[in-house]
């Protein structure tokens, strides 16, 4: 089929209000619209935007739960050459204060019911705080756009007039600043260009077959890469339609998908062992409902076992691996996805993906050595799909990016196919519950603590989140610390998937001659 789409992803909506206004755009919580509605809500956020002085390349923040209007955020500030960031919403006000000091947002959308959380966030911040627009009912808040009505967003689109915008976009305009944590203790923002989401849409358009008729299901939250660039934002491009839940429960998302004949969704490993657990109850169903082609699995690995699991139960789960900084990189397709259950994949057409003996990677790119078969490397990746860079970091960009090469960090093994395994990170990140977690940002954490001299975390295999933290703590001398006292101290300073599920209290940490801690020796299996 014909589509004359670019990397102008702000008009993306508008061609298929074109081209099929009455299809169904995106459904949420809350309302359900059509293509023409979608163009109409997000030409109108356009205009508002405009009206408060965005301009190219300032920041529109948006703190959401999953609705359309953090896909109304980002297509308006597309528009105007703005720079959308979602914020994680399980952060803390803290963690929060300090990527919008960092980013300094010009607007900030919150959800109504979070609004004292941002509240917080925003005093907390050290530089000039964003304007806040509030989303959603139950009555006023102070100091918002619209103090005397129930839904300060809504009466925000209501308050302008569509506009056209005829800004010429460039492929390598900023559209999306993503944070992730960070190896130095401070997490930083990737900054995500228009090409790099063109060339995603296109990876995940191949890999999953993705046609007009597809209704996706998106209970990723739309501030991962996983809910955002990988499944929400390739079904736009397609011209497919989005149903949108906010919040997981298995029984409701089998229940959803029958309901809205859903055809693919995406989740990570820990929600597909909960949906096999309520297949496996009968709750509530015994089967997957018929209109599934597939389920996706990223986030970490999915155990070989779960996908023939859910094979028996006759749904096929096929397996990709991307991060924060690049979104798609390998995909496992159907025909494999039995056969090859527990690899990642193959890479994308739209990327080059090498894999590099560890003893060389460190070294300049020229002498870089490829693994061999079922040897351990670093996986490295170049082409359109790589970010731009981290958001004023410019030692950590040039960590990373190396000439027309992005380090991953992450190591794997391959088969003679070509057929991905992954084995380990090479800088210690975990995934807990398909959250990305490093350990350098609790360390940098919970050393704050007057009681705590030294802290080591290490993960630990757990049979609900695949992986969690343990921490390993010095005390200060002449203090006493409680492992519960400090685990409701870093409840308010850390989100609940980065906290440790346990403290443990050492007399000292192993180190190296050179003095590098030796966390191998802290992960004792039953620690």
């Amino acid at each position: 089929m014909y589509r004359s789409l670019d990397h102008d992803v702000g008009h993306w909506v508008t061609h298929w209000a074109e081209t099929s206004p009455t299809s169904l755009a995106w459904a949420d919580d809350h309302r359900r619209c059509d293509y023409a509605t979608a163009e109409d809500r997000v030409a109108r956020f356009t205009s508002w935007l405009a009206e408060r002085g965005v301009v190219p390349g300032d920041r529109v923040a948006f703190w959401l739960g999953n609705r359309g209007a953090a896909l109304e955020t980002l297509f308006a500030a597309a528009r105007l050459g703005a720079i959308a960031l979602p914020v994680n919403a399980r952060l803390t006000p803290d963690e929060v204060a300090f990527q919008l000091d960092d980013s300094t947002p010009r607007i900030l959308l919150v959800e109504r019911a979070w609004r004292a959380r941002a509240d917080a966030a925003v005093n907390r911040m050290s530089l000039h705080p964003p304007t806040i627009l509030a989303v959603g009912g139950n009555g006023p808040a102070p100091n918002e756009f619209v103090a005397d009505g129930d839904d300060a967003y809504e009466e925000a689109l209501a308050s302008v007039r569509p506009t056209p915008v005829n800004r010429a976009a460039a492929p390598e305009d900023p559209l999306i600043l993503m944070y992730t944590s960070g190896t130095t203790g401070k997490p930083k923002g990737a900054l995500l260009p228009l090409r790099k989401t063109l060339y995603n849409s296109l990876n995940a358009e191949r890999f999953f077959g993705i046609r007009r008729e597809d209704r996706v299901l998106v209970v990723a939250p739309l501030f991962h890469s996983l809910g955002l660039q990988i499944l929400a934002i390739p079904a736009i491009f397609a011209g497919a339609s989005l149903v949108i839940q906010d919040g997981f429960e298995a029984a409701r998302v089998w229940r959803t998908i029958a309901r809205e004949g859903v055809t693919y969704f995406g989740g990570v490993p820990t929600m597909h062992r909960r949906l096999l657990d309520a297949l496996v109850a009968g709750e509530p169903f015994d089967r997957p409902p018929a209109s599934l082609r597939f389920a996706f699995s990223a986030g970490s690995a999915a155990p070989a076992a779960l996908i023939h699991a859910f094979h028996r139960q006759g749904l096929l789960v096929t397996q990709g691996y991307g991060q924060t900084e690049t979104s798609i990189l390998t995909c496992l397709d159907a025909e494999r996805a039995l056969a090859k259950a527990g690899s990642v994949g193959r890479p994308v057409h739209h990327g080059k993906i090498r894999l590099i003996d560890p003893a060389t990677i460190d070294g300049p790119v020229e002498g870089w050595r490829d693994a061999r078969p079922e040897a351990i490397g670093e996986i490295v990746v170049s082409g359109p799909i790589r970010m731009l860079g981290y958001w004023q970091r410019p030692e950590a960009t040039a960590e990373t990016l190396r000439g027309e090469w992005l380090r991953t960090g992450d190591l794997a093994t391959r088969d003679d196919e070509f057929d991905f395994t992954l084995v380990g990170r090479a800088r210690e990140m975990y995934i807990s519950g398909g959250e990305n977690v490093y350990p350098a940002e609790i360390e940098a954490t919970l050393v704050g603590h007057p009681a705590i001299e030294e802290a080591a975390v290490v993960a630990v295999a757990d049979p609900d989140w695949g992986e969690v933290g343990h921490a390993h703590l010095v005390v200060s001398s002449g203090q006493q610390i409680v492992p519960e006292e400090i685990l409701e101290w870093l409840s308010t300073r850390l989100a609940r998937f980065k906290q440790p599920r346990k403290i443990v209290i050492e007399a000292s940490l192993p180190r190296t001659a050179s003095g590098k801690v030796q966390k191998y020796r802290l992960a004792i299996p039953g620690d």
